[in-house]
């Protein structure tokens, strides 16, 4: 069968391009058709530098293809990608800790999704696969991470390096350990203003020894405020994930996570979204899923928001009492919950060389007061 370039031109109008409401033809994305008997070439320009948009695109274009024109259509795709260049006004860069290569922010609109169970069990599979491992424990008013590395009666000693007095971090596990819940009692609660917050903070990030680190993750409280402000204006983070459950409500809030990052002023890269509790499985049934929060929830708004789903966290007994007794379940071995957490675990390292080898350094953001209102520009 002999195509034509303006059959396949046609079924390209049925793709429409993500955030710009137009179709591929019309937005210009389509550079070139050529069209051999029947096999096609098209070439493509994408904004989106992300891999998982362009495997997207890929996809859409082989489906309406094979759909609207010819089924045993031969097609090769030829993806650009043109992603926007940055603006030279604001070229100020945030203020990196030495010796850290890339920082992540663990982040969830909603509490209680399992974002520090998930941030701390990262951090064990990125120590087992041999890279050097720091946690901020960033949640002032709810600290957890010296219960779940067993620390919780460790105090971070004091240091000196080139002259200064350096907090050296706790370390467990192969994992170095940073947390409020060091200086505060057990039954203390943390009773402070958005600036004292950011002190401390900033005392943790910048006053510690952290030495040479592949990746420092940030445990970040639920939601969006000041907290988060405090910490992505100190410090240019390499990219952020968001934590979720597959049930409505939590998505709602992981939706206004991933837009805080998003947003102009902030533009903090989205390295993906986190499923957690996303089935249960009974020990006694094995091949058995139970979706008790919903099904495929996080992986609907990932799509819906072009950003990767980096993985699914089954909801296991196990994982609770490992955190519990300070033990990270990704510390099993040859269990079905160390391999989920591997496979994430790898796709957020390989997010981060994606984001690393496409974009450009994030800046830290500048926040000013206005009228009383709370103003975020990048510095």
């Amino acid at each position: 069968m002999k195509l034509s370039k303006q059959d396949i031109l046609k079924a390209l109008e049925t793709i429409t391009v993500p955030g710009e409401g137009q179709n591929m033809v019309e937005s210009g994305s389509v550079t070139n058709v050529v069209t051999f008997g029947d096999e096609v070439i098209v070439d493509i320009t994408i904004k989106n530098p992300s891999l998982q948009a362009r495997k997207k695109t890929e996809v859409e274009i082989l489906q309406a293809i094979h759909k609207h024109v010819y089924e045993k259509a031969k097609i090769k795709v030829n993806v650009k990608v043109d992603a926007p260049e940055k603006p030279q006004a604001n070229t100020i860069k945030g203020k990196p800790i030495p010796g850290i290569q890339n920082i992540v922010a663990v982040a969830s609109g909603k509490g209680g999704v399992g974002k520090s169970t998930v941030t701390a069990n990262i951090a064990i599979m990125l120590a087992k696969m041999g890279f050097k491992v720091g946690v901020l424990d960033a949640d002032i008013y709810g600290p957890s991470m010296p219960i779940m590395f067993d620390v919780e009666m460790e105090k971070p000693l004091s240091v000196t390096v080139d002259g200064k007095s350096k907090m050296k971090p706790v370390e467990n596990y192969g994992v170095k350990i940073l947390s409020i819940g060091f200086f505060t009692k057990p039954d203390q609660a943390v009773i402070w203003r958005g600036p004292m917050a950011a002190k401390a903070l900033n005392q943790m990030i910048f006053d510690a020894a952290w030495g040479e680190l592949d990746f420092l993750l940030l445990d970040l409280p639920p939601g969006t405020g000041d907290i988060h402000l405090s910490i992505m204006q100190s410090l240019p983070i390499t990219g952020a994930v968001v934590v979720s459950t597959p049930q409505n409500v939590a998505l709602a809030d992981a939706k206004k996570g991933v837009a805080m990052f998003q947003q102009d002023s902030i533009n903090v890269p989205v390295l993906g979204i986190i499923e957690n509790m996303a089935y249960f499985t009974p020990e006694e049934l094995p091949n058995n899923k139970y979706y008790i929060f919903g099904k495929e929830g996080a992986k609907h708004l990932a799509e819906d928001l072009d950003v990767p789903l980096l993985g699914e966290i089954p909801l296991v007994q196990s994982i609770r009492e490992a955190g519990d007794v300070g033990r990270p379940a990704a510390m099993q071995v040859a269990t079905p919950t160390e391999k989920a957490f591997e496979k994430l675990t790898q796709n957020v390292v390989q997010e981060v060389v994606n984001r690393n080898e496409n974009l450009p350094e994030t800046e830290a953001i500048k926040i000013t007061t206005m009228a009383g209102c709370s103003a975020v520009n990048k510095k």
